[in-house]
C-alpha cells in the first residue's frame, strides 16, 4: 500500500506496513441522546435536517477509523483497497445522512460586529451576555435552549428552538471539531429562514470538511481528526459488510442506525486486525453500488438516483425502498464546487465515482 504514496510526502500508510506500529485516532461526536420535541419535527423537516434528527446515538471504532485513513490517497482524495479505489460521494451524504447535495454553496458572513444581536434575533437569545465578541456557542448552551421549550411555546419559540437543534448538529455531528465543545456562529445566519435552508447544498459542505480531515489526519504526527465520523464509519460498513462483527443488522433510515441499535457493530478490533480484514476480504467483499438494495418497511426521505459521472439531485419526498433508490429513477446531473467558506475545493467529480473500481498506482505516483 505504501507504494501508491509518493516517497517525498509523509504518510501514515508507511506504518501499514509493520504490525507492531499503528496509530489510533482520537475525535468527539456530541449527538442529542434525547429526541427533539415533536414539535420541533415540521421545522427541521423544512430546513433539510429531520433524518439527521433521528441518529441520536453514536458507537464509533476508532481503530477502524484510522485504518481506513492509512489508505486514504490525497492526490486523489480515494481509499485504495489491495484491489478497489473507491471513496465517500455526494451520494454517500445524501444515502446515508438524508441531507441536500444540490444547491446553493454554504458560505457567507464568517465574522460579526455584535454577534449578541444575531442570536437575540435567530435563537431568542445569547449565551454570551458578558462577551462582546463571541464567534461560537457552546454545544451544552444550545441543549439546554433546546429543553427550556414550555408546553404553550409560541412559533417563533419554536423556530428559534429548531434553529438550536440545527446548530448543535452541524458542530456536534455534520463538522465537530475533536478539540472544541461549540459551533462557529457562521453558520446561523444561513438558519435565518428555515425554507430556504434547504436550497443550501449541507451535503457538499460536510464532505468537503471530511475531505480535508482525511487528508490532514494522513501526517503521521497527527492524533485527532475532526469531520462527520458517523457518515465515514457507517459508509465503511456499507461498503465492507465484513468489517463489521454483526453483519446480519436490519436496514434502518437513516443509515448510520443500523448500527447504533442492538446487537450493533459487535466487539471493536484493533488496527492491525482490520488491516488484515481489508487484505483478506475487500476483493470479494466489497459491495458495489449495484448490489446496495436493502429493503425498508417505510420511511419518508428525499428520493435520489445513482450518481451518473456527476451528483444526483432530490426529488420530492414520497416512501421509497432503498432498491428503487438506486436504480437510476429521477436522475438529474450537477456540477458544484465543495465549499466551507474560506475552504474551496473543485468537485471532480469525472476522476472517480463512489463505487469501487479496479485501479493500479495512479499515473501521478508513478
Amino acid at each position: 500500500m505504501a507504494r501508491l504514496i509518493r516517497s517525498d510526502i509523509r504518510h501514515i500508510s508507511n506504518a501499514a506496513n509493520n504490525a507492531d506500529s499503528f496509530r489510533v485516532l482520537r475525535g468527539r461526536v456530541s449527538v442529542t441522546k434525547i429526541a427533539p420535541d415533536a414539535r420541533l419535527m415540521p421545522y427541521l423537516e423544512l430546513a433539510g435536517f429531520r433524518s439527521l434528527a433521528l441518529i441520536r446515538s453514536s458507537d464509533l471504532r476508532f481503530d477502524l477509523l484510522s485504518a481506513l485513513v492509512e489508505r486514504w490517497h490525497l492526490e486523489t482524495h480515494t481509499f485504495h483497497f489491495p484491489c478497489w479505489e473507491c471513496t465517500v460521494t455526494l451520494e454517500d451524504v445524501a444515502v446515508q445522512l438524508g441531507l441536500p447535495i444540490d444547491g446553493s454553496p454554504v458560505t457567507g458572513v464568517s465574522s460579526f460586529t455584535d454577534p449578541a444581536a444575531v442570536c437575540y434575533q435567530l435563537l431568542g437569545e445569547s449565551p454570551e451576555d458578558g462577551d462582546k465578541y463571541f464567534f461560537g456557542i457552546k454545544f451544552t448552551w444550545l441543549k439546554a435552549n433546546i429543553r427550556q421549550l414550555s408546553a404553550t411555546a409560541t412559533k417563533g419559540e419554536l423556530m428559534c428552538a429548531a434553529r438550536a437543534y440545527i446548530m448543535h448538529m452541524i458542530g456536534a455531528v455534520l463538522m465537530p471539531d475533536a478539540n472544541g465543545d461549540s459551533v462557529h456562529l457562521s453558520y446561523l445566519p444561513l438558519l435565518a429562514d428555515l425554507s430556504t435552508a434547504r436550497s443550501y447544498s449541507w451535503g457538499s459542505v460536510v464532505l468537503a470538511t471530511l475531505y480535508r480531515e482525511l487528508c490532514r489526519a494522513t501526517e503521521p504526527q497527527v492524533k485527532d481528526i475532526d469531520g462527520c465520523l458517523i457518515l465515514l464509519q457507517s459508509w465503511a460498513l456499507y461498503r465492507m459488510p465484513f468489517l463489521a462483527r454483526v453483519s446480519h443488522q436490519p436496514y434502518l433510515y437513516p443509515l448510520p442506525l443500523r448500527w447504533t441499535t442492538r446487537p450493533g457493530i459487535g466487539k471493536s478490533c484493533d488496527v492491525p486486525i482490520y488491516r488484515l480484514r481489508i487484505e483478506q476480504h475487500a476483493w470479494e467483499g466489497m459491495v458495489m453500488a449495484t448490489d446496495l438494495q436493502p429493503s425498508l418497511e417505510y420511511t419518508t426521505a428525499p428520493l435520489c438516483a445513482t450518481i451518473v459521472g456527476k451528483m444526483c439531485l432530490p426529488a420530492p419526498p414520497c416512501h421509497y425502498q432503498v432498491g428503487s433508490f438506486l436504480a437510476g429513477k429521477y436522475v438529474a446531473l450537477t456540477l458544484c464546487i465543495l465549499i466551507i467558506f474560506m475552504k474551496v475545493r473543485r468537485n471532480v467529480t469525472n476522476a472517480v465515482n463512489g463505487s469501487p473500481r479496479h485501479t493500479g498506482t495512479p499515473n501521478s505516483c508513478n
